[in-house]
């Protein structure tokens, strides 16, 4: 005879708290196990097509695995338990490939534009994606993914935006695609728009969204044109968690419905605070370079597994449900990220 199922809370511990007395959490080896398998897959994917990073093959191949019929229900709960923890974990490390002192070296000026830059994409994407009616979460992400740095700002965003799996997927999916346009495109306009070595690679840093595109792009013009570049973009990832703060504060200030709930976001979250200080660790020098190569390995596989677990939880119909709208508005905040660090490299001069 079948036992009654009994009601368990929802959130991460939810699949925890459903397994039965004596079973040392099975569903947290299960997460595991599955989150593992998909990270392989998407590993082993992109070694086959380089130029689509890991973390998109793992939301891809989570996807196809949560709507094909290959992962059983109890999977799916596991992986909908483990997903969160990755994801900060994978968001903390990130810090680690970034250093103050990379950035100090950019200049004033190239800052400055790195920072106009983004404030103005993620401005205009975030209102673009209002007037199209996509939602004020999937607005907001996909301004920051195409704003900061793609799918690791999108993930960092989520919980502050409110927004939930399809929302991530969503964003993930644009961001992917326009940036690997603009990682073929940008190096055909270089020579035409008679840029130098230097303002090239600060437009490619500047302008495309993941790190792996990005060194695709430069990759042409030489090694300098890439150091150049990875700085730019790693200046961009620096600016995720004062985005991050802002946004908070500006919910906590406008939203009356969580003040009178009192449930409103932390101003930082914790994994955020330890993105910086990842960050400032790193700028200390005292982290050995077989030690960062390491640390690097673990956030690819830390947030590989992870988007693996959301791309689990996205139904592909409810995915393109107003798929238009969001072709339309990235199209469009890709003319706006490209076109603003442009007009800024050529200010700035060779």
């Amino acid at each position: 005879m079948t036992r009654p199922t009994a009601l368990v809370p929802a959130g991460p511990h939810a699949a925890d708290a459903a397994a039965p007395a004596g079973e040392s959490r099975p569903t947290l080896w299960v997460g595991l196990l599955v989150a593992a398998l998909g990270l392989g897959g998407a590993m082993l994917a992109h070694s086959l097509v380089p130029a689509v990073g890991v973390l998109t093959w793992a939301v891809a191949l989570g996807m196809v695995a949560g709507n094909t019929g290959v992962l059983p229900a109890a999977a799916r709960q596991a992986l909908s338990g483990l997903t969160r923890r990755l994801l900060r974990i994978g968001i903390v490390l990130l810090g680690f490939s970034v250093s103050f002192g990379a950035i100090a070296a950019l200049g004033p000026g190239t800052i400055a534009l790195v920072a106009v830059t983004l404030v103005t994409t993620l401005v205009v994407t975030t209102w673009l994606g209002n007037r199209a009616r996509l939602g004020r979460a999937r607005s907001l992400l996909l301004g920051t993914g195409f704003a900061i740095c793609g799918a690791s700002a999108i993930a960092a965003m989520e919980d502050t935006a409110g927004g939930d799996d399809e929302d991530v997927a969503v964003g993930i999916a644009m961001v992917t695609l326009f940036g690997t346009l603009a990682m073929v495109l940008l190096p055909l306009l270089r020579h035409p728009l008679g840029l130098s070595d230097q303002q090239f690679g600060v437009w490619a840093g500047a302008s495309i969204q993941e790190v792996g595109q990005v060194v695709a792009a430069a990759g042409a013009g030489g090694a300098a044109v890439v150091a150049v570049a990875v700085v730019v973009k790693l200046t961009r990832v620096l600016l995720l968690a004062p985005v991050v703060a802002a946004v908070s504060v500006r919910r906590r200030m406008t939203d009356p419905a969580r003040r009178s709930t009192g449930t409103r976001p932390p101003i930082v979250p914790l994994f955020v605070l330890g993105f910086v200080a990842c960050v400032a660790v790193r700028s200390t020098g005292v982290v050995p370079t077989t030690a960062l190569d390491v640390l690097a390995q673990v956030q690819v596989a830390a947030l590989g597994a992870a988007l693996f677990g959301m791309g689990a939880g996205v139904q592909i119909p409810a995915l393109f449900r107003r798929g238009g709208a969001a072709v339309v508005v990235a199209t469009l905040s890709t003319l706006v990220v490209a076109g603003v660090s442009l007009a800024g490299v050529v200010l700035l001069g060779p």
